[in-house]
């Protein structure tokens, strides 16, 4: 089976507050996320903390024999999953890497910004 997974990070520069949305699409099935977090360093930060909180939400309800398409709009994220190396986010890289290894096939995608709204929009939801 394959399931989808959509993540996005926004920070509120007032105070650093983070919201993060998680869209995960299986079986045609819609499962919406969001969450806010006291405080990320910087936006890399955060769209990491989102990925990886996808990728817990994503382990009850994915089995290990799915494939799993990830799809983000920032690239250094993209960029150090597919590389596999990241200097200034390596622990962050790493905590994800860990999610990700619970899956045989994970296809990362890097996506503009305006083909990730549904995850977006769950991100700005969780800020109001």
């Amino acid at each position: 089976m394959i399931i989808k997974i959509y993540t996005d990070a926004t920070i509120y520069n007032k105070n650093n507050q983070v919201g993060i949305g998680i869209l995960i699409i299986k079986d045609n099935i819609q499962h919406q996320y969001h969450q806010t977090l006291d405080y990320a360093a910087d936006n890399h930060t955060a769209e990491f903390l989102a990925a990886i909180a996808g990728f817990k939400k994503l382990s009850t309800l994915a089995n290990p024999d799915d494939t799993i398409q990830f799809f983000t709009d920032s690239r250094m994220v993209s960029d150090a999953i597919a590389k596999k190396y990241s200097k200034k986010y390596k622990a962050l890289l790493e905590q994800y890497l860990i999610l990700q290894d619970q899956f045989n096939l994970v296809i990362s995608q890097w996506i503009p910004e305006k083909s990730n709204q549904g995850a977006h929009h769950l991100a700005r939801q969780s800020l109001t």
